[in-house]
């Protein structure tokens, strides 16, 4: 889940400096676009409920 937020992050700024073709991702969680910003605050709510739940096993 991390490397599709860094994904999308890394593509957004290599399209905004020049470096690769404009294909239309998102910035994740700044771009306007409700679809988008429902997805990514899922997966990060997703990450820190798997994170909560694997300190839970460790104690």
């Amino acid at each position: 889940m991390a490397s599709i937020i860094f994904f999308h992050l890394a593509i957004n700024i290599m399209m905004t400096i020049g470096l690769a073709p404009v294909i239309g991702i998102p910035l994740p969680l700044v771009s306007y676009g409700g679809s988008s910003l429902m997805t990514f605050t899922m997966l990060i709510f997703i990450m820190l409920r798997l994170d909560a739940d694997r300190q839970m096993v460790l104690r």
